[in-house]
């Protein structure tokens, strides 16, 4: 496929353009900020559409939007009504109307769409589900999932991560997003959720020179109509520290952490036993640029992530 970028406000605007190099086929990118745009064509020297105008009348068949989260939504009409297939990070959208807004455009267009929601074509998270699937485990009635990285204590995600105009939030809308869908792909759309959200890295440069002062951790707790509870962790606070996904049910718990999987069962005789991984599947760019989606990441699941934070952000404490 022909792809442009649009926009390289994202920290994976580089893995994309990447994978689309290896894949197919980058006319250029558009991105409005000169100093982003500078340090993004010192990685790959490539043509920069001087307009956004200009991107959406070249001969790109796909886009690929890595622009700042509040934007996506004028963005993707735009490209949609262009004719352009839609590659986006997440999230799609900070509101649900905006998301619906994105939807009617795409459908309207009959263009294809597609929203890097990576972790659910992950080999290890796809044991976790195929265990659950099993009903091994019996009813479900808990989720934990632990997701962090050092990007406060060690200073290096870019200072417009930490911006609520840009972002709509802070820790958990960006990597508490993987929690989000995962939770949403194992046990469903969440009847309520309540949030903590905190500062830990209050020297952290680039929360110091944002007004608004958005989480740097986070954690969300969400309930079904069924009992069953679901628990999000995040934040940009922590060095070294594992992916962890943990889901119970009445009869064991599958646990996932790092690359390995175990699982512990009535079937097992209360044994801890290690599960066998298989292997990944696609990811989510790979299955835009080539044509071959394998369902998951598609509107329907782009919805239901901003849906979530919107029901996290609206039982926020601090």
């Amino acid at each position: 496929m022909k792809v442009a970028v649009f926009g390289v406000w994202h920290v994976h605007a580089s893995d994309y353009t990447k994978k689309a190099m290896e894949l197919g086929e980058v006319l250029g990118f558009y991105e409005q900020d000169d100093k982003l745009a500078e340090q993004f064509m010192q990685k790959f020297p490539i043509h920069r559409f001087p307009t956004a105008e200009a991107l959406l009348e070249s001969d790109a068949e796909g886009v690929i939007v890595c622009s700042a989260t509040s934007s996506h939504t004028e963005d993707m009409v735009r490209i949609a009504n262009a004719g352009k297939h839609i590659f986006t990070e997440k999230v799609l959208a900070l509101t649900s109307a905006d998301c619906d807004r994105v939807a009617e455009a795409v459908e309207r267009n009959g263009v294809g769409f597609t929203i890097s929601l990576v972790q659910k074509y992950h080999a290890p998270c796809l044991a976790v589900k195929a265990v659950a699937e099993s009903g091994e485990l019996g009813k479900l009635n808990y989720l934990r999932f632990r997701n962090c990285h050092s990007g406060s204590v060690n200073d290096w995600l870019p200072n417009h991560f930490y911006s609520q105009e840009q972002c709509g939030g802070g820790a958990m809308i960006d990597l508490g997003a993987h929690g989000m869908y995962l939770i949403h792909w194992l046990l469903g759309m969440p009847a309520s959720a309540g949030s903590v959200f905190g500062i830990a890295c209050s020297n952290n440069a680039a929360l110091q020179r944002n007004v608004d002062r958005v989480e740097d951790n986070a954690v969300t707790t969400m309930g079904y109509e069924n009992g069953t509870i679901a628990i999000n962790e995040t934040g940009f606070v922590s060095r070294y520290s594992p992916r962890v996904l943990e889901l119970y049910g009445e009869d064991g718990y599958v646990r996932l952490e790092g690359k390995r999987v175990f699982k512990c069962t009535k079937a097992t005789e209360g044994a801890l036993v290690e599960v066998e991984v298989g292997e990944a599947l696609p990811a989510p760019v790979e299955q835009f640029l080539t044509g071959k989606p394998l369902g998951g990441c598609g509107m329907e699941e782009a919805k239901a992530l901003t849906k979530m934070m919107e029901l996290a952000y609206a039982g926020e404490i601090r």
